[in-house]
């Protein structure tokens, strides 16, 4: 973008005249910014920008000032990256696209996610200026993921070709050059037969038709992106090679133009290179498949017809044309094709594939069903109730690859390092050159050459552009198939620094579904009258404990009675009139807010608490008339997990609504470190502050809709899968099975994977940093030590081997906890549910 250029935004949320006066004049007070014009009609604003990072600033203002632009995403499937310096140059290029305010390219799938503004640009230009710069682009399909693989096997077939190929016509060259050196007697036999100058012809012929066939590719791509004054990694290759294949040609044929104590060929050395780096590519690209195999096992599990009723009959219909509602007939042995609820029959589901629980799950009416899970020996019918991208299993396929094509933070400097690698081996290399035929002993054109050749051959910027990405793919992709889903990737980094991790409790530390056992009515109210009258008030919650309350009254037979006037008051309690009287249900703080005397039951609601049960009380026509002991059962795995994270040196924090000596209780029998009660729901995100008073990174954990705030606010958001879309969506990890192993296994996964990259980066630069001076020759003067070009070649090829091997080792990640853990025996048998 030159000079001033008109532009439009789409901006949401204006509904007034006064939204529009407010979005000029905040448009207008931008430096670079003028000519705005805003149209309520259309929901636009139209302005000139004297450059493209004004955009990013109106954005940034439009946000703050309530009025966001227009956001959205596309992934492109980019061809011909082959090392970090690629990466590097696509994604300078496309950020520089105006309208563009995200760009995340990555190496190992391949892919580019470009986060734009609408109206402003599109797809259409990003394909075009990756095109342009010779990374041919295209819009990736919803199966890209599976094409990716499959795309990756045939691009492995395809070097596995060129390799053979290359070795084939390769071979005899090295046999005629370094048969010479390597077996007695040799250098006579070919003297005495072909001739020295004929063996010499046949390695030009020989090695030409390797350059050209096979090893074209890097001409191809390398001399242009050299010309473009862009190199990367088959500019180093072609230049490399290139210079020894020129000297040989002008050794054989123009041999007068080089003194005769430097004439020589070095034909095996640019045929041999070109094998080495084709088997090093074949290796690379095979293992890039490899990495995505998780993602082939969550589309495998997609089942690609189902019978679903039609009139009464079951018909087999393609999976794209299930609708919501049809209902779908499942046999034995079948896999589920969506999501769905059971209206008749009854089984056992394996859910292992989706929960990573090892135990079938009983199905019966009314009963949840997820995609691409197994029925047993039981036949059934369900309705579909979320059908294609809406699946449980598309969703997580679609969170898995939004993770691996994430970006970390530790990936940035990565980037700005390798984006000047390229340039900067290539001038080491000619400074290389000039030095040995500056200072080098004779003979010095020949020495030069080799070293030359040999730093340009032994750099390996694809082990820097891999060293993440992979491990990235793979870890996250391991996580998946336990079970652990991270929905953002910097997430897999954040989780590896945390300090605390806090719970909320019911449904997460707790089955989530408490029940009532203690009721104990003050001197002259009746314990059936009261449990009734309390259980139709609490029958318009939907609280865990409103329920637990209404499920004993009706087990006793209470009896019924109209409500009216009903009062939800947050984190206190409810009012409501039941018949002719008022009955006021809630803590302890909402009785003495409303001023009434607990009486005697204060003593009896302190030992439900010393107990572990949290308390609620009841009121009646203004008298305190009853409280209620309410417990929640532990998930059996809690206290189990507790203790690993205790082994991994973490803190453990609970959050809780209930009083200080109930919460206090329960954090002695499972183990927890720190307690944080009396907290209303919108007091969680106040929680984790205080939490943090200390500098210290927090995880927390949680499942409901009040959990939302606080997932959002914390380091690390954990959201149990079993529960609501809300606290899911607000979430940076979630959960597929309902206990806190998985809390372990995330842990697991996230220090393992930074470890693996860590490991990788060390190895990229560790080599770079320790050969590129060795191949420039600093260990001669001392040792005599010159490195092969050749050799210099297979040290680049195994460089990008291991780290894409070394990625691969996350895959074999065992559960920090198995499914034992859950059959471990917890100290608490009931737990309260928390007053929120």
């Amino acid at each position: 973008m030159t000079g001033n250029q008109s532009v439009l935004l789409s901006i949401e949320g204006m509904s007034c005249a006064s939204c529009v006066g407010r979005v000029d004049r905040a448009l207008s007070g931008l430096e670079g910014i003028g000519d705005v014009s805003v149209n309520l009609a259309n929901e636009t604003a139209r302005m000139t920008v004297d450059g493209p990072e004004r955009l990013a600033e109106a954005a940034d203002t439009l946000d703050k000032l309530g009025y966001p632009a227009r956001r959205a995403s596309v992934t492109l499937n980019i061809a011909s990256m082959s090392c970090a310096s690629c990466v590097g140059r696509v994604d300078k290029a496309i950020a520089a696209v105006p309208g563009v305010l995200e760009v995340n390219v990555n190496l190992a799938s391949e892919t580019a996610t470009v986060t734009y503004l609408e109206g402003v640009t599109g797809p259409a230009a990003f394909i075009a200026t990756a095109t342009e710069i010779g990374y041919p682009a295209e819009i990736a399909e919803a199966s890209s993921s599976g094409d990716r693989v499959a795309r990756k096997e045939e691009e492995a077939r395809e070097i596995r070709h060129r390799t053979i190929l290359a070795a084939v016509l390769a071979l005899p060259v090295f046999v005629m050059e370094m048969g010479s050196h390597l077996v007695p007697g040799m250098h006579e036999f070919i003297g005495g037969t072909i001739g020295h100058e004929a063996s010499w012809v046949i390695q030009f012929l020989l090695t030409t038709a390797v350059l050209l066939g096979p090893g074209r590719v890097f001409y191809q791509k390398g001399i242009p992106a050299l010309i473009k004054g862009v190199p990367d990694m088959n500019s180093l290759v072609a230049v490399g090679t290139g210079a020894a294949y020129i000297y040989s040609v002008i050794a054989t044929f123009l041999p007068s133009l080089l003194p005769d104590a430097v004439r020589a060929v070095y034909f095996e050395a640019a045929a041999v290179i070109v094998v080495l780096i084709l088997l090093g590519r074949f290796l690379e690209a095979r293992a890039k498949g490899r990495t995505g195999a998780a993602i082939q096992k969550l589309l495998g599990l997609q089942v690609r017809t189902a019978r679903v009723l039609r009139d009464g009959e079951p018909v087999e219909v393609a999976i794209e044309e299930i609708r919501l509602g049809d209902v779908l007939l499942v046999r034995p042995g079948e896999r589920i094709a969506v999501d769905g609820e059971l209206v008749e029959g009854e089984s056992h589901v394996d859910e292992s594939m989706i929960t990573g629980e090892p135990v079938p799950v009983t199905k019966a009416t009314g009963d949840p069903v997820t995609g691409g899970t197994v029925n047993g020996a039981g036949s059934f019918r369900f309705r579909a109730t979320r059908v294609g991208a809406d699946t449980t299993l598309s969703q997580i396929i679609r969170m898995v690859e939004e993770a691996q094509g994430a970006k970390l933070p530790i990936q940035g400097l990565v980037d700005r390092i390798t984006l000047w690698f390229v340039p900067a081996v290539m001038a080491i290399a000619a400074l290389t050159v000039l030095i040995w035929l500056i200072f080098g002993p004779e003979p010095a054109l020949t020495l030069a050459l080799v070293a030359g050749v040999s730093v340009l051959i032994i750099a390996c910027p694809c082990a820097m552009g891999l060293a993440t990405p992979t491990s990235i793919m793979v870890g996250t992709g391991r996580a998946a198939e336990m079970g652990v889903l991270f929905r953002k990737g910097d997430a897999l980094q954040i989780l590896s620094s945390v300090d605390v991790v806090a719970f909320d409790k019911t449904g997460t530390l707790t089955e989530g579904r408490p029940e009532l056992v203690d009721v104990i009515v003050a001197e002259g109210f009746d314990r059936t009258d009261v449990l009734g009258r309390v259980a139709m008030v609490e029958e318009q919650s939907e609280h865990p404990i409103a329920e637990a309350i209404v499920r004993g009254a009706r087990r006793e037979g209470a009896a019924r009675h109209e409500v009216s006037e009903f009062n939800s008051m947050t984190g206190y309690g409810v009012r409501a009139r039941v018949g002719t009287t008022e009955v006021l249900v809630g803590a302890d703080r909402l009785m003495q807010r409303e001023g009434l005397d607990l009486g005697a039951l204060a003593a009896e609601e302190a030992q439900l608490a010393r107990r572990g049960h949290t308390a609620l009380y009841a009121a009646i026509d203004g008298k305190v008339a009853a409280v209620f002991g309410v417990a929640d059962p532990v998930k059996s795995a809690s206290a189990a997990a507790i203790q690993e994270l205790h082994k991994l040196g973490l803190k453990v924090a609970m959050i809780t609504g209930d009083k200080p000596e109930t919460a206090e209780t329960i954090a002695r029998e499972t183990g927890i470190d720190h307690v944080i009660a009396r907290v209303l729901p919108d007091g969680k995100v106040a929680a984790l502050d205080e939490l943090r008073t200390k500098g210290q990174r927090i995880a927390f954990v949680g499942d409901g809709i009040n959990d939302a705030p606080a997932l959002a606010h914390a380091d690390v958001g954990i959201a149990i899968g079993t529960g609501t879309d809300v606290a899911i969506e607000s979430a940076d990890v979630v959960l597929m099975s309902g206990d806190l192993r998985g809390v372990v296994n995330a842990f697991e996964v996230s220090r393992r994977t930074m470890r693996n990259i860590r490991e990788n980066l060390f190895w990229a630069f560790g080599y770079n940093t320790a050969l590129i001076p060795v191949a420039a020759g600093v260990l001669y003067p001392a040792f005599g030590v010159l490195l092969s070009p050749i050799l210099a070649a297979g040290a680049m090829g195994l460089s990008s081997v291991f780290v894409l091997t070394n990625a691969l080792r996350l895959r074999r990640i065992a559960p920090a906890m198995d499914e034992r853990a859950s059959a471990h025996p917890t100290p608490a048998q009931l737990v309260p549910a928390p007053a929120e």
